[in-house]
This record gives structure tokens, sequence and C-alpha cells, in this order.
């Protein structure tokens, strides 16, 4: 089911937005924008569904409109034009009580920066977003110290915020989300922050929670390793507009337009590519009779290298919930670990320069 969905979106900052929009609609760069009528392209036509209970990854070099983007979905940012939908309802429509109620009980934030409260301790300030509601502090701090201990802060419920490490702090961050039971987790480049070894254990707990929990998730991230491992639906901008968008598993094996495979051109895919993308569907064949194992089809093809050895010549029936779904040649696997060529020329960005920036 989508639980989001936006539809032709664009925002622009500066004096008379109506009037800088017609120049925009009309074809007008970003660039020119700024140069010739002083105002800032912030998104331009942003159009995506969310589905409920997926992680979807916003990302893109800096001054693309990611952030943007995110703060428009609880209006902490009002659009210039466009529309958003939360379960159905326009969200642009709400007064100031259904907004506050949408911030307060259907959508939750964690934040780049942590946003703790360094007079409260960690519990309380886990449990801020159901003291907002009028819960009594027995109940929110009960309901806290579940979530702490939940994504590994178990004893620390009465330290304070100082006392912790970055990593440990950006755990309450989550804790506090958590606590909320928001359906909804707004996360806006919530681990660049954090050293890498902290911030793969970050991804690896929301992963993990995920698992269970099954929140729509919107996460917004400059790394695309972060967003290749996190998405279920990815979406890349540029210029405050959507370059490609879609499984991130099919964007990088069939990448859009130069830009794009630039941009990922040099992933180690066999890392992140998973046997299910490469895999030839059953579609009522019958199976083959030589086959030299049974691979997962959620497996990588990493994993499926070292199985085999590296020979070319094997060949797996791939098993989805116990059921066969398709066969796997490493031939085929050995194709897909090559990327296509990004395009020479003068408008073309070498995929050095493009990670460089990220």
């Amino acid at each position: 089911m989508i639980q989001i969905s936006i539809r032709k979106l664009y925002k622009i900052f500066g004096a008379d937005p109506q009037s800088a929009l017609r120049h925009i609609m009309d074809g007008m760069s970003k660039a020119d924008l700024l140069k010739l009528n002083g105002h800032v392209l912030g998104l331009r036509d942003i159009n995506i569904d969310m589905r409920e209970g997926e992680i979807t990854v916003i990302m893109g070099l800096s001054g693309s409109g990611k952030s943007t983007l995110i703060r428009h979905l609880n209006r902490l940012i009002e659009p210039t034009s466009g529309e958003i939908h939360v379960d159905g309802e326009d969200v642009l429509a709400y007064d100031e009580s259904r907004l506050r109620d949408l911030r307060r009980q259907v959508m939750s934030m964690v934040f780049q920066k942590f946003a703790l409260l360094p007079h409260r301790t960690v519990a309380e300030n886990a449990g801020t977003t159901l003291e907002v509601r009028g819960v009594t502090k027995r109940e929110y701090l009960a309901e806290a110290d579940r979530w702490l201990n939940r994504v590994g802060l178990h004893g620390y419920a009465n330290h304070y915020p100082h006392q912790l490490s970055g990593g440990m702090q950006q755990r309450v961050g989550i804790a506090r989300a958590l606590t909320s039971n928001s359906p909804i987790m707004l996360m806006d480049e919530a681990f660049s922050a954090l050293d890498p070894l902290i911030r793969t254990d970050m991804q690896d707990l929301l992963l993990e929670l995920q698992t269970e929990l099954h929140k729509t998730i919107v996460f917004i991230t400059h790394d695309l390793d972060e967003a290749l491992k996190l998405a279920d639906h990815l979406v890349i901008l540029k210029d405050g507009g959507i370059v490609q968008q879609g499984d991130p598993q099919n964007i990088l094996l069939n990448p859009g337009d130069r830009y794009i495979e630039d941009f990922v051109s040099d992933i180690n895919r066999a890392r992140v590519l998973r046997v299910r993308s490469i895999m030839v569907p059953l579609d009522g064949r019958s199976l083959p009779t030589d086959a030299d194992g049974k691979a997962d089809h959620d497996d990588t093809l990493e994993s499926m290298i070292a199985r085999s050895g590296g020979d070319t010549s094997h060949r797996y029936i791939v098993m989805k919930d116990n059921a066969p779904v398709g066969t796997l040649d490493m031939k085929d696997l050995v194709k897909a670990l090559v990327p296509r060529m990004a395009s020479a020329g003068e408008d073309s960005r070498g995929a050095g320069s493009v990670r460089k920036e990220l």
C-alpha cells in the first residue's frame, strides 16, 4: 500500500517564488534562475510513491534537494506548488491542530545532530514524544526504557547525553523515534556524523529493527553504499529534480543515464547485488538436473563466488521460501559484475569526481 504520495512538488526560495515558478515551468535551469531571477530552486517536479513498511532512501550530492524534500513531508517547509498525501489525506490542507497531530503521532524524526536535551536524562530524552502527548512520566519512562534496551542501551537510562559517545547518542535518537510508536520515521542524514564502524553498526541495527517493526522509513543520505544497503526504493536527486528512482538493484544494473552510470561505476557490485536481480526465472520451465546446488534469492553475488570457488561452469537452483523460483548461471554472474562504461564527453563527469563530492 502507498503510504506517502508526492505529486508535482516544487520548492523555490526567494522573494517571489510564484513568479519564479513560471520560469522553471518554462524550462529554466537552476543556475539561470539564480543568476537571472535571484531565486534558488529547491525542488523541481518531484513525484514519488513511498510504500508502507519499506525504506525509501533519497540521496544526491550536496545541494540536490534531499533535506529540503524530507522537510516537506511534515511541513517544516511549505511547498511552492504540488501535492503531498499521507494515508490518502492531503497534508497541505491540514490546519495547525491536525498538523501538530501528524508530527506527534504519525511521523517521528531522527536528526543528524542527535538533538538531545543536555539537561535531561537519556530516558527523559527518549520519552519526550510521549511526554508532549500528555502521557504520565512513569508511563513514558517505562516505555522509553523498553526501547533503550532494544537499541542496546540497557543500563544507561539515568545517564546524561554528555556521558555517551556519538553512536550511543544516536541510539537515543532512534529510541526516541521508536518510543513515539509513529508508523513513519524520517531520518535526515541520521548516521553521517558517525565514525565508519559505528555507522555500519547503526545501519545493521536499523535493518534489524525494520525486520521486526516494518516501519515506513524515509532515509536521507549522501553515501551511495549506505543507500544501496538500506533502500527498498532508491531516489537519486540532482539540482532539485529526480534523475532516477526504483529498485536499487535495478538502478545499479540499468543506470538511466550518464550521470547515474558515473554515480554507480565504482561500487563493489559483488557485495551489493543479489541473486534475485540476475537469476533467470523459472516461468514454467523444468528444473535443471545438473545443478551444482541451491542458492537463496537474497544471497549476494560475493557469497556465490565464494561458494562456487570462482568456477564459471557452475549453475544453481534459486530458492525463495523453500520453493524454486529460478536458476543462476555463474557466467551471468560474471557479466553482472562489469559495469556499463560511462560515456566519454566534455559534459560527462568522471565517476571519481562524483563520488568524491558525496
